[in-house]
């Protein structure tokens, strides 16, 4: 096997939230599909550097804010590449195609409708999900949670989990049905439970269990490509089964020891990012972390955090978890 081409890939965001596509020449390998700009890093080059001086020659900006959003090691016929790819979310200068390659500005909704290189596959989600995932706390009055949901979609959480492990399935249903009405457009909802219940939700997105993940067949995904896939992760061996399912993100945890499971040990940091360096896709860590641990959790190779109290508006109640 040849030399592994280490490349500087950048998501380019402007003040709208469009992501920025350029077009590959057509006698270069991949040629004729749209790509996420950036080069080759050189000899003696850091990330930062190459990604700078590739995007001032190809396109003409100076980056001014860049922080990681996912590395990607992949394995065509022809070519082994490792992508490590940066979210720019400030620069100077009008991008335009220095070397006469087509840009084209994409809603991050719709990239998927861009044919890229198979590399840039889990790009496309990275650059599509937020740096914050919502799960629901336990035990919350049937108000509490619409209410609390509202105002987080209000405070910018548009990734949100509804997870009532203590309600039947009847209410849990019911209440999915409400709060995807809350979520609307401004955010997308992940249901728990048999996947059997998916026809029922269209809208929603799925986060199997890791029981699911162990259960369900090896490598064929149970969900379309157009529905959101996420899976609970604990160790090498569920990541790598989510990975075989084709989830579209995971959630690892615990990384640091919680409240809510005292008992559970925690994986910390150094084996979290271990993990996550070997992962071709979005990953959120979770476990006592909070909004002060996202940058943590981008140098470390995550996508972000996911988190319940921390992300959660209000205080959970004492009360039966929904009322009558």
């Amino acid at each position: 096997m040849s030399r592994r081409v280490h490349v500087a890939a950048a998501v380019i965001r402007d003040a709208s939230g469009r992501v920025l596509l350029a077009r590959r020449p057509l006698d270069k390998h991949q040629g004729g599909l749209w790509e996420f700009p950036g080069g080759k890093v050189e000899a003696g080059e850091s990330v930062e550097q190459a990604l700078a001086r590739e995007l001032d020659e190809e396109l003409g900006i100076r980056v001014t804010r860049a922080r990681p959003l996912i590395q990607i090691s992949h394995d065509y016929p022809d070519k082994q590449v490792l992508l490590d790819v940066w979210l720019v979310e400030a620069f100077e200068g009008q991008p335009h195609g220095a070397e006469g390659q087509p840009l084209v500005w994409v809603a991050p909704h719709a990239l998927s409708d861009y044919e890229v290189p198979q590399a840039n596959t889990p790009i496309v989600r990275a650059a599509q999900l937020p740096d914050r995932y919502l799960i629901t706390p336990e035990r919350l009055a049937e108000n509490e949670l619409l209410r609390g949901v509202e105002r987080a979609i209000e405070a910018g959480i548009t990734l949100v989990q509804l997870r009532l492990p203590d309600v039947d399935e009847a209410t849990y249903r019911r209440l999915a049905g409400l709060v995807m009405e809350r979520c609307g457009d401004r955010a997308t909802l992940m249901l728990k439970g048999p996947l059997a219940w998916a026809s029922d939700f269209p809208r929603a997105g799925w986060h199997l269990t890791a029981a699911q993940l162990d259960q369900l067949p090896k490598g064929v995904r149970p969900l379309p490509s157009d529905r959101l896939l996420g899976a609970s992760c604990h160790d090498a061996t569920e990541l790598a089964r989510a990975v075989a399912l084709d989830v579209d993100f995971v959630t690892l945890s615990p990384v640091c020891q919680t409240e809510t499971h005292p008992h559970a040990g925690a994986i910390g940091w150094a084996q979290a990012a271990e993990w996550v360096r070997h992962l071709d896709r979005p990953v959120y860590l979770l476990g006592g972390l909070g909004p002060g641990d996202l940058m943590r959790a981008w140098y470390s190779g995550a996508q972000g955090v996911a988190a319940i109290r921390q992300f959660w508006p209000a205080e959970p109640s004492l009360r039966s978890p929904v009322d009558h």
